[in-house]
């Protein structure tokens, strides 16, 4: 039987209060991630359902997705429901609603298409990751499901930015607690947690290690502090951390493992005549960065290697058809890189498929840019430089060192809802072709040597 440690008791004795008393408060909790928030929400749900199994009553739960996280909500209360002793008496109906006697547990999503209205709850509301889910579908359609019922609501989640429901629901509860002392929001950061988990504080130091502790994605999850807006993607401290001390290379050092980001220039190029092109010296250009792979720093913490950049090539105003064979070239001749993360998107497709074909699926991976897939990348790419794995070969006084600080120092960041991100730099004030293909070359370095059967074979993960 699974024991709710101190922070979570405290939560669920404030919910069940209201629930028994009929209070109807609104409670905002905040629990780092892992720090157990899903496990408090199963095991109020069965002291409630139990509460509730003879008078009977609909308590409702809605997450932002069905598939996974509704299912994986539901997985947890049935094992809860038997761990309990319930294991032939709960019922599951509709594929959405667990009966406990005549007491309901209903399982909902937030999806913005998802089609919930006509539902009422009589025990409890619950949203979870509710920084997730959308103000307007919350006020809408599940806030008035407990209208008729006063009913008690919990919004559980991590912070994100300052324009999340989760954070506007956590302000007016602390306005209210400042008027009458009710205590309405809970807030357990990965350090309050830690002191009831020494191997949750291992793993957290580990995370901060890995991603920096000026980490977007370590300040919310786990620190619950909110970011704001956006600004400057890197800040002063971060791009003295990317610069090293290594001098740039022309060429590879034996037994040395290399690999490439490679971020190809736009469309507009290949259908302009040469004169324009020229006429455009600042236009978009194919930049591929070459990594050195340094396994020595790797520990258990942080298990990757450093990446030491030590050359740029820059080719402008050069349509794909042309580069291609440099490209090939420079990646399986020059370099004898073991794996090339590509920009695929668009017509960089074709030549991201011509290079696996000549290189072989192991050594080029295609990288199709979205929403979610950049946002992946800024992230990795700021765990990078903030854990000192990446840096910058010394000034040689070239163009393209000048221009990967230029744009370093340009690039902006934005922050969007589902805790994902954009980086980039605005057109108006220069290109980001450097710093796509550095964030393409930390993809790549997740790749590690191997020994097999007395030899060494490389293989990419």
């Amino acid at each position: 039987m699974i024991t709710l440690r101190p922070y979570q008791l405290e939560i669920a004795r404030a919910v069940a209060d209201s629930v028994v008393h009929r209070k109807g408060l609104t409670f905002s909790v905040e629990i780092a991630r892992q720090g157990g928030k899903n496990e408090l929400s199963a095991q109020l749900e069965v002291l409630l359902l139990t509460l509730f199994f003879t008078r009977g009553g609909n308590a409702i739960k809605c997450s932002p997705t069905f598939k996974p996280q509704t299912v994986i909500s539901m997985l947890r209360l049935k094992e809860r429901l038997n761990d309990w002793g319930y294991a032939r008496i709960w019922k599951a109906e509709m594929g959405y609603i667990l009966r406990l006697g005549n007491a309901k547990q209903i399982f909902l999503s937030a999806d913005e298409s998802a089609n919930v209205v006509g539902n009422t709850a009589h025990i409890l509301l619950e949203i979870d990751e509710s920084q997730d889910v959308s103000r307007e579908k919350y006020t809408k359609e599940f806030k008035p499901m407990g209208a008729a019922t006063n009913v008690t609501t919990v919004h559980y989640g991590t912070t994100w930015d300052d324009a999340t429901l989760l954070e506007e629901v956590k302000q007016l509860n602390l306005e209210l607690e400042r008027k009458d002392g009710i205590k309405r929001h809970f807030r357990c950061d990965w350090q309050e947690v830690a002191k009831h988990n020494p191997d949750y504080l291992r793993y957290v130091e580990g995370e901060r290690a890995r991603l920096g502790q000026s980490h977007p994605l370590f300040l919310t999850q786990y620190c619950l502090e909110p970011i704001h807006g956006g600004g400057g993607f890197l800040s002063a401290e971060q791009r003295a951390q990317l610069q090293g001390t290594h001098s740039r290379r022309r060429e590879p050092e034996f037994s040395k493992i290399y690999v490439a980001g490679v971020d190809l220039a736009g469309t507009a190029e290949e259908t302009e005549d040469a004169a324009l092109r020229a006429a455009r010296p600042k236009q978009d250009s194919t930049v591929v960065t070459i990594g050195e792979l340094d396994f020595s720093v790797c520990s258990d913490i942080v298990p990757l290697p450093r990446i030491n950049i030590v050359e740029h090539y820059c080719w402008r105003g050069k349509t794909h058809a042309m580069l291609f064979p440099r490209l090939l070239d420079v990646l399986k001749n020059v370099w004898r890189v073991k794996r090339a993360v590509v920009d695929a998107t668009g017509v960089g497709a074709g030549v991201a498929s011509f290079l696996c074909s000549a290189l072989g699926t192991s050594a080029v991976t295609p990288f199709l840019f979205t929403q979610a897939s950049k946002s992946r990348l800024g992230f990795e790419l700021l765990a990078a430089i903030n854990s000192g794995r990446a840096k910058m070969y010394a000034q040689d006084g070239s163009e393209e060192y000048c221009e990967f600080w230029s744009q370093m120092a340009k690039t902006r960041s934005s922050f969007r809802a589902n805790q994902t991100m954009n980086f980039y730099v605005d057109p108006a004030v220069g290109h980001d072709d450097f710093l796509s293909s550095l964030a393409l070359l930390v993809e790549a370095a997740h790749y590690t040597p191997r020994s097999a059967r007395g030899h060494m074979r490389e293989v990419a993960i």
